[in-house]
């Protein structure tokens, strides 16, 4: 795993955004958001659970469940939270707008890391006002030492432009991308989801507080 940070400290916060169906949430997400916090000094990460994600099905259980078994994966670990705004909206859960909103409740100084995977990054150019994200926020992207995919011609400008090699050189409140090298665990949401469809067990894949949630709850039991 890697160091925690000893890069300066100053009075502006350290704010780290992951959003995601989480449906459900599992250890894969759970362990990035912690090496990112403790990597990057956050003061907070926060796990924002989406509620109609454009790019995506509909999830296969309700916002209610899906808000509460994040609640539970997090309870008591310290810096990460969970931050509900996107199910408080009648509308998709457009990026731009929750950086927006966020940015709106934070100094002017404080630094805003919006956290996306090598796929979600990708797929950047397909988002609703992506060219104004990095108004409001540095993005870092989680990737994989073994990828060998390259980013699309329509990021590539982007990358020169704004591309930082070592993200804790990221200056300001917002503006720039870095990559944070991981090895992900393998397991998804989808694996999850089949395996408990099909009876079988999902111990040590997810918290147990969530996966007794989802035993209490009759979660998951049909197919996708």
């Amino acid at each position: 795993m890697a160091r925690r940070s000893d890069a300066r400290r100053s009075d502006a916060r350290r704010i780290g955004m992951l959003g995601g169906t989480f449906d459900p949430v599992h250890i894969g997400h759970l362990r990035s958001a912690v090496e990112v916090a403790e990597l990057m000094a956050l003061d907070e990460l926060r796990l924002i659970p989406s509620a109609r994600p454009p790019h995506r099905g509909e999830p296969q259980v309700r916002a209610v469940d899906r808000l509460a078994m994040v609640e539970l994966a997090v309870a008591g670990v310290s810096p990460l939270r969970v931050d509900d705004r996107e199910l408080k909206r009648d509308k998709p859960s457009y990026s731009i707008d929750t950086l927006e909103s966020l940015r709106a409740e934070l100094a002017a100084e404080d630094q805003l890391f919006l956290i996306l995977g090598w796929d979600a990054f990708c797929g950047l150019p397909g988002w609703h006002r992506w060219d104004e994200l990095l108004q409001h926020c540095h993005i870092l992207v989680l990737q994989r030492p073994d990828a060998d995919s390259d980013a699309p011609e329509s990021l590539r400008n982007l990358l020169a432009a704004r591309s930082i090699s070592d993200p804790l050189a990221l200056e300001g409140p917002a503006g720039q991308i870095s990559f944070i090298w991981q090895t992900p665990l393998a397991v998804s949401a989808t694996q999850i989801r089949s395996l408990l469809a099909s009876g079988k067990s999902v111990r040590y894949l997810v918290p147990d507080t969530v996966l007794a949630y989802i035993h209490a709850h009759g979660l998951y039991r049909d197919a996708n």
